[in-house]
């Protein structure tokens, strides 16, 4: 049995519960290649759950996760891990930038895990300061950004290695709606000029806006939204 044709990434009737809480009650998601693919609902509702366990971060207690026709939840941590490494793209709320790194080594710090000569590394990560709008900035620590320039590092050090997947968990929640916008024009575009697929977690209609098709996670189940924008 493998993942359907056309789904890079997909749960299937995935349940997970932190003690007696349940998370997830069979939840069903797939998103095809070079999508974006926008997950909202409600706090607490499960989908920054669904989220990391597409991701391979969290296993569920039962149900599958498939990864490029892989069945990725039986596999243990260290293939996982791995997975991450070299497949996905993270982008947190805050950013989670390391502060005692510059911003260039922030975002050449994928390259340097996968074990990138350090000055070929740096020449990469320095690349998507122009393309980002960052030019200037590449030996500031986290501390001397704004939250916009540090959420944007952020986007750079997730796309410099050239993800398959980019996981992006509430990228504008920490910023004002016109810096979050300016983020979001940023997150696409070099999305879709990569070719990458999107995960998009956010409660936010403005930001799902973005997306190509959008599903809504509540009580742990996924109800999808037949309404499905045009790529441009």
């Amino acid at each position: 049995m493998s993942s359907d044709d056309g789904f890079l990434v997909q749960a299937r009737d995935a349940v997970l519960s932190f003690g007696q809480t349940p998370a997830l009650q069979g939840a069903n998601l797939s998103a095809r290649a070079g999508e974006i693919l926008a997950v909202t609902g409600p706090s607490g509702s499960g989908k920054s759950t669904l989220l990391h366990c597409l991701a391979g971060i969290l296993v569920p207690d039962s149900g599958e996760i498939w990864y490029d026709g892989r069945r990725i939840d039986t596999q243990g941590e260290p293939e996982r891990s791995t997975m991450r490494r070299d497949h996905f793209g993270f982008v947190f709320q805050f950013g989670q930038l390391v502060p005692e790194l510059t911003a260039e080594e922030n975002v050449a710090l994928p390259l340097l895990l996968a074990k990138s000569r350090r000055a070929s590394a740096l020449a990469e990560a320095r690349s998507w300061f122009g393309r980002l709008g960052l030019d200037g900035l590449e030996g500031r620590r986290s501390g001397e950004l704004s939250g916009g320039q540090a959420q944007r590092v952020a986007l750079a050090r997730a796309l410099v290695s050239r993800p398959k997947v980019l996981f992006a968990d509430e990228p504008t929640g920490a910023l004002d709606s016109l810096t979050g916008e300016h983020v979001m024009d940023l997150l696409v575009a070099s999305a879709r000029e990569e070719g990458t697929t999107v995960v998009l977690v956010t409660h936010e209609p403005r930001v799902a806006a973005y997306a190509n098709r959008e599903v809504i996670v509540r009580d742990g189940k996924v109800t999808p939204l037949f309404v499905e924008r045009l790529t441009s």
